[in-house]
């Protein structure tokens, strides 16, 4: 299975956000708009009264060209890379700051915090392996957090819609600002709102996130048939928006955080079959199960470590020093956030094909998901982009 990174030269969802912002008038995040293949410039969108940014948590590229249906489908074909590592916790700021992981340094799902000297789930910024923090939830994002969300900048007005569970969650709350949110509890509540809202007078940008078929992929697998029939109940109900929103000046975007993997029981690596492995490690393993930040014990040399992981994982991992992931520009862009080299640590473990590598602290509620992202294959980096003038 080949490695496929993100096209930050201009077919990234990052750069789909400069040339958004461009539109917008807000000031231009350092990356290249989009490359003039995608169609979609920015003088052409700053024109429509109505920009709609429609966010399908999970959908791969591959998924809706094999079972997508209706106007979605049919407008399908055009592709973008996500960013590194290709999961929602690095790429939702994306989206919601205009910035890449270089920049905005939120690097997995869990990441370690110098700020709070713990291993942080950065979604729900709850700790993984310790009483709660000390701060309110609510405190934590200005501490942890420097970057700016991209709608106080803009020229016309913002909207959010948001899942109800996740509307007024500190991080959300943080990288909403300058915009008004709404909470919404379904799929057709969402679309309802998103039609109310076009017919609004004025220009306005909307952006409106769907959870639902991630949860499903992580669950019942990437290709299921749970996860199939749930992207196609939302293609039906794109298919009736579509018919509220007619002559509506609208230029709507459709595309997705991360595509996503299967990697069932018998490729997943449990940390703790490995105790000379994980005797290395100052900390618990960050980041994603596809991808995961190693930090080092002080008197553990690099060498020791390479050595310990091809002897122990093989082919399975390639373990990579996290800086060369900076140079090389996997994060994106520099120049690189201060922060990132103390949030993705001494190496990364990029696994191969379909592995996933998982360690299990003593409190934690063991589980298993069966679709995963984060790492570098086409299905989790390549994402749709879809855009339909209404």
């Amino acid at each position: 299975m080949s490695t496929l990174l993100p096209d930050y030269t201009g077919g990234s969802i990052a750069n789909l956000m400069r040339t958004i912002a461009d539109a917008c008038g807000a000031s231009s995040p350092r990356q290249a708009p989009l490359a003039a293949c995608h169609e979609l410039d920015a003088r052409d969108l700053s024109r429509h009264r109505n920009i709609v940014l429609l966010i399908v948590d999970g959908l791969g590229a591959g998924m809706l060209a094999q079972h997508g249906k209706g106007v979605l489908r049919t407008h399908a074909g055009k592709v973008l890379t996500s960013v590194f590592p290709s999961t929602t916790a690095a790429a939702i700021p994306t989206f919601m700051t205009g910035l890449c992981p270089m920049q905005h340094a939120l690097t997995g799902w869990h990441m370690w915090l110098e700020e709070l000297q713990a291993v942080t789930a950065i979604l729900p910024l709850t700790p993984r392996a310790r009483p709660p923090f000390d701060l309110p939830a609510a405190q934590l994002p200005a501490r942890l957090f420097d970057h700016s969300p991209i709608y106080p900048a803009m020229h016309r007005a913002a909207w959010v819609l948001s899942p109800r569970d996740i509307a007024d969650s500190p991080f959300n709350v943080f990288h909403t600002r300058g915009a008004d949110t709404l909470a919404y509890t379904d799929l057709p509540e969402m679309l309802q709102m998103l039609a109310s809202l076009v017919a609004i007078p004025g220009r306005k940008f909307i952006y409106a996130y769907w959870p639902t078929l991630d949860s499903i992929s992580h669950r019942y697998g990437a290709f299921s048939e749970e996860a199939v029939a749930a992207l196609q109940r939302f293609c039906g109900g794109l298919d009736l928006l579509l018919g509220d929103l007619a002559g509506s000046d609208t230029q709507l975007i459709v595309t997705a955080d991360h595509g996503f993997i299967d990697s069932p029981a018998d490729r997943s690596i449990d940390l703790a079959e490995h105790p000379q492995l994980a005797a290395m490690l100052a900390q618990p393993l960050c980041g994603e199960q596809r991808v995961a930040w190693c930090y080092l014990k002080p008197e553990v040399s690099a060498d020791d470590f390479l050595r310990c992981v091809a002897a122990r994982l093989g082919d399975r991992a390639e373990a990579i020093p996290c800086a060369r992931l900076v140079e090389e520009g996997w994060f994106g862009p520099g120049p690189a956030h201060p922060k990132l080299a103390s949030r993705v640590g001494d190496f990364a473990l990029v696994m191969q094909e379909n592995w996933t590598i998982k360690d299990w602290l003593p409190t934690e509620r063991r589980y298993r998901l069966l679709g995963q992202h984060g790492g570098v294959s086409a299905l989790e980096m390549q994402v749709p982009l879809v855009t339909i003038e209404v």
